[in-house]
């Protein structure tokens, strides 16, 4: 399976709702770093932090796929 049929099946609820997550962050972190208003470089930092928390989380949450027909039942089989 290779990237592009990855992002095209459909993702499990849970990763959707992290993915939102994800989203808000990244926006918000990006919203603070863009501000036209000097901060404390304490809050860049935190921000800075937010905006890459958020996009890797996005990126990983979308990745994760639902695969109906390849379920594992026994996953501790080892074949032999």
């Amino acid at each position: 399976m290779n990237i592009v049929e990855r992002y095209k099946k459909p993702t499990p609820k849970f990763f959707k709702t992290l993915r939102n997550i994800g989203i808000a962050l990244a926006t918000a972190g990006g919203a603070i770093i863009a501000a036209p208003i000097s901060m404390p470089a304490i809050v860049l930092t935190i921000a800075t932090y937010m905006t890459v928390a958020g996009t890797v989380a996005t990126a990983v949450s979308q990745a994760v796929v639902t695969d109906d027909e390849n379920i594992d039942t026994d996953a501790n089989d080892d074949g032999l």
